[in-house]
């Protein structure tokens, strides 16, 4: 399994990190839609994703919940905008309660819009590209990209016990 992840750079005050899986796009595909499989990898290391809730069609939405390794939770919610299979999916995500309720942006609240693409790469091996878009500061697309090389690294993890 390939474990590193590439930044690609950040364009519209976003992040985008690219990364080669030894896995089909189906199972790549099922490990990012599926809450029984997302749950494993989703989030920076040291954390884990104790809510996992997805509704995965356009218009249906996810709320997810993170733990912190001081205990403390962050959760994040949003809406499926575009899906097509195997291929490419995009949603959006913001800061939420642990409701699903969204932070308006008058309480620190801001909607980010992440894409996910998928290329069949033959053999066995798919590349995975993802962008999210929409950060009020570019620092924060920064750090973003680092959250998901470290998720990504977790996925490669689940891929291979897969």
């Amino acid at each position: 399994m390939t474990s590193d992840s590439t930044g690609i750079g950040t364009e519209e005050q976003g992040s985008a990190v690219e990364r080669v899986f030894d896995a089909s796009p189906e199972l790549v595909w099922r490990a990012c839609t599926e809450p029984e499989h997302f749950k494993r990898w989703y989030g920076p290391a040291g954390m884990s994703l104790d809510v996992c809730e997805i509704d995965f069609r356009v218009g249906g939405s996810h709320l997810f919940g993170m733990r912190m390794p001081d205990g403390g939770s962050y959760f994040t919610a949003g809406v499926y905008r575009e899906i097509t299979p195997f291929e490419r999916f995009v949603y959006t995500d913001a800061m939420a309660d642990e409701h699903g309720a969204v932070a308006p942006a008058a309480e620190g609240g801001m909607e980010t819009v992440v894409t996910v693409e998928l290329e069949d790469l033959g053999d066995g091996k798919t590349r995975l590209t993802l962008r999210q878009v929409g950060w009020p500061d570019p620092e924060m697309g920064v750090h973003a990209n680092a959250g998901w090389s470290q998720a990504l690294d977790k996925l490669a993890e689940t891929l291979a016990a897969a």
